[in-house]
């Protein structure tokens, strides 16, 4: 199967997910179920998957096999484990059910188990309709246009990272980690979906992010690896390994991203317990 196939699919889907996001008339409407991800399931996050569905289930009767992860089915399998499809059909649903702009599709294919063995990532921006792409070893492109791989990051004349994304719903862990944020960083912004998040650090426009708490591979496959084909740097930071964890839906590890590894090393740092 031609690497396209992957592009075009999302792509797809993402026309289907915007037709839902216009005409459900409210996005706050619960399916009464829990996700396999473990979060309450919306309308609209089940609505968004079906059209998800819908394109995996073509790729795989024309002939692509690989094992699906998915923020609300959970694991579904196509025909091989190890080839791996990792979906978030709507990453930042709090932000779509109340009208605020970031929140995306984010979709991950990789070619084993683990964040390091990604090798394609999508995630499209329904706020700004900004959509993010890359392929493994090809570069990460915005809307077509390949993003500057020697873009550095910007620090403050104290020598702090300039503006830091920063992903994490508990107020607590923000308390906790404000000590170390306030060393580290100049600014910090919360845009409230991990994928865009990470594609901010990938188009420099955020100097760097880091999750007060553990991450799931459904929220961060995507936007990993545009970081890291955009020239900046990742780590799962349970992990000896940066790009060690699994591609599953437990939530194993912080991450934390950065335009450079010395950035990376510093945001390392801000830590809270689970």
């Amino acid at each position: 199967m031609d690497q396209s196939d992957w592009l075009w699919a999302s792509r797809r889907a993402t026309e289907a997910l915007r037709d839902i996001l216009v005409t459900t008339e409210d996005r706050s409407a619960a399916t009464g179920t829990v996700g396999e991800g473990g979060d309450r399931t919306l309308v609209i996050d089940a609505r968004a998957e079906a059209a998800v569905f819908v394109e995996l289930d073509a790729l795989h009767a024309a002939g692509a096999r690989f094992t699906a992860v998915s923020e609300e089915r959970g694991v579904v399998d196509y025909g091989s484990p190890d080839r791996f499809v990792v979906i978030d059909p709507i990453d930042g649903s709090t932000n779509a059910k109340r009208g605020l702009p970031h929140h995306s599709i984010s979709i991950a294919v990789a070619e084993g188990p683990t964040m390091a063995d990604v090798v394609f990532g999508y995630v499209y921006d329904f706020g700004p309709e900004e959509e993010w792409t890359a392929f493994r070893g090809q570069g990460a492109h915005l809307d077509g246009v390949r993003l500057d791989r020697e873009i550095g990051e910007r620090r403050s004349e104290d020598g702090r990272l300039e503006l830091l994304g920063l992903e994490g719903s508990d107020p607590r862990r923000l308390v906790q980690a404000g000590d170390a944020l306030a060393e580290a960083a100049h600014r910090v912004r919360a845009l409230g979906t991990m994928a865009v998040t990470l594609c901010q650090v990938a188009g420099a426009r955020l100097d760097g992010m880091v999750t007060l708490g553990n991450t799931r591979a459904v929220d961060a496959a995507a936007g990993q690896l545009i970081v890291r084909e955009a020239g900046g740097a990742v780590a799962f930071t349970a992990f000896a390994d940066p790009l060690g964890a699994p591609l599953d839906l437990e939530p194993h590890s912080p991450v934390v991203a950065a335009r450079t590894p010395a950035g990376v090393e510093a945001l390392r740092r801000i830590g809270v317990d689970e």
